[in-house]
């Protein structure tokens, strides 16, 4: 698997800390499950983290705090020494195609097509994922071959793990195992590429602010 499109320091390090909501989490953990780089990413995170609280312990309290701050991990983080490959924890499923690797294959109960899909329209689907979150929604999204969602930008954050097909929107390409991270700034149309149909982890916070009337009109009954 070719995986171009990856997480981002702040939302790994977020996660490395345990400083995410379960929504987030699941998304973050689902891709990691399918990414050797960002395991090793993470690996590298949390052994810095740790010589940076046995300097803690350590040093004298006169020490500067910049000498704690995210731009010194970072630079403790390039110049550490190599970390080992970290496995993924679970065998991956692709089953008919779809990656289908833990924690997500708990949460829905098996492979993909266990899942019962609810329509949105225009021959789009999604299977909403029930968390402990009260202001995070999680969903597969299953997005016809070579069919746009509507243009739409956020209220906050959006986070999407492609499964199975792709999609290109105005950040680039998006294939198997690739992550995007949207909010507010991000005005895009997904669409899905041409051959077949793509299936995607979506997590967000706030509803999608479409720029079409008739979708905004029948947005409360999509629940998006």
């Amino acid at each position: 698997m070719n995986i171009h499109h990856h997480i981002s320091d702040e939302l790994l390090f977020d996660y490395a800390n345990g400083a995410l909501e379960e929504g987030w989490s699941l998304a973050v953990a689902t891709h990691l499950a399918l990414c050797p780089s960002c395991r090793k990413r993470l690996a590298a995170m949390e052994a810095a983290g740790g010589a940076i609280f046995e300097a803690i312990e350590v040093e004298p309290a006169s020490a500067s705090k910049e000498d704690f701050s995210w731009e010194a991990m970072r630079a403790r983080i390039d110049n550490a020494a190599p970390v080992r490959e970290v496995p993924a924890a679970k065998v991956v499923s692709a089953r008919d195609g779809v990656l289908v690797p833990e924690p997500l294959r708990s949460y829905i109960g098996g492979d993909v097509d266990k899942v019962k899909w609810k329509p949105l329209g225009l021959g789009a689907y999604h299977y909403p994922i029930k968390t402990s979150d009260e202001d995070i929604s999680v969903r597969l999204l299953r997005i016809p071959a070579g069919k746009p969602v509507p243009e739409h930008t956020h209220g906050g954050r959006e986070l999407t793990l492609v499964l199975k097909g792709s999609f290109s929107d105005v950040s680039g390409r998006f294939g198997p195992g690739d992550f995007e991270e949207t909010d507010e700034t991000v005005d895009h149309q997904p669409i899905a590429d041409p051959g077949e149909d793509c299936i995607c982890l979506a997590v967000t916070d706030a509803p999608l602010k479409f720029k079409s009337r008739i979708v905004r009109m029948i947005q409360p009954l999509l629940g998006i």
